[in-house]
């Protein structure tokens, strides 16, 4: 059985599209004080002039014609509204998601960290306005993603049917059982030394570790570390940033720490097992790669914009 990545797992890729980035760019004048004055309040949470003007920027950098200004406004309202709707669902992405994702838009653009850096600054945007830019992308890339798999799954009729036509094949998946280790680091105490120092304590425990009953006894008396059962999880519902180092681990063995916005976690794989029931077919045929990718994005673009439509409209949004 062949699969593709789950629909809108990457929307990023597409939503980032700085075509082409020029090097000769003019001054930017100073910060000034009304850069902070609040322009749009959307359920509570504050646009200002400078965010505007950071956004303006960006566009121009992205050579967006029309009404810039009012792009930016509306390009601002609606990542505020994904940025609560995020918070609500507890998507959190982690800084070291977002470097990574820094850092390969720059590879991509054939230019270093340092230089993409500079490109931002000198065209007023800032790489803190791009970063907030890409959280916002690979956040509500997840939260889409989930609600996809919450609405988007074909019917168990329509499964059914298909299987007819395979003959009665039912599609095979792997089931993880897993277990999460986390290093817990406090927001506010959150260093790349304490990072560090975190990863080196996860891994020593890691180069230890024998199974997943087990591992309780081997991280007690280890300071704030916390180990807890996930289940178990069909390989298409695998998270992205997780599922490459879930399936190359194997049974019985961990995956390499990731910097999360709890501290630095891994995960355990307690063992695995071959599926081929209703469910496992349903969600595979909702995921097959059966259509073109310009369907396939038609419809992340469609479930988007109804997601967003539904999350202004319950919102309150005032502009000053």
């Amino acid at each position: 059985m062949k699969y593709v990545r789950p629909l809108f797992a990457s929307l990023l890729g597409a939503a980032v599209c700085m075509t082409a980035l020029g090097t000769s760019l003019l001054p930017v004048p100073a910060v000034a004080a009304e850069d902070a004055a609040v322009k749009i309040v959307v359920s509570g949470n504050a646009i200002t002039n400078g965010d505007i003007a950071r956004r303006v920027n960006f566009l121009k950098l992205q050579h967006q014609k029309g009404n810039l200004n009012q792009l930016a406004r509306d390009q601002l309202v609606e990542e505020m509204l994904k940025r609560i709707e995020m918070k609500t669902r507890g998507v959190n992405i982690s800084d070291q998601e977002i470097n990574n994702a820094y850092k390969s838009f720059a590879e991509r653009n054939k230019m270093t960290v340092a230089q993409l850096d500079q490109i931002l600054n000198q065209a007023g945007v800032t790489p803190d306005h791009f970063k907030k830019y890409i959280m916002v992308q690979m956040g509500w890339g997840r939260l889409v993603s989930a609600r996809f798999r919450a609405t988007g799954m074909v019917s168990e009729q329509d499964a059914v049917q298909r299987m007819l036509k395979d003959g009665g094949k039912k599609p095979v998946a792997t089931e993880y059982k897993l277990q999460q280790v986390i290093f817990v680091i406090p927001a506010a105490k959150r260093t790349p030394a304490l990072i560090a120092k975190r990863k080196q304590e996860a891994n020593a425990l890691r180069s230890r570790f024998q199974n997943c009953e087990t591992t309780r006894q081997q991280a007690k008396g280890m300071l704030d570390v916390t180990v807890r059962d996930l289940g178990r999880i069909l390989e298409p519902e695998l998270p992205p940033e997780w599922a490459k180092d879930v399936k190359a681990a194997g049974t019985g063995r961990t995956t390499p720490p990731h910097e999360t916005d709890k501290g630095v976690e891994f995960l355990a794989v307690c063992s695995t097992r071959q599926l081929n029931d209703d469910r496992v077919a349903q969600m595979i045929f909702s995921l097959e790669g059966t259509e073109s990718e310009a369907a396939q994005q038609k419809k992340a673009e469609e479930l988007s914009n109804k997601y967003v439509k539904e999350l202004r409209d319950k919102a309150k949004i005032v502009y000053r």
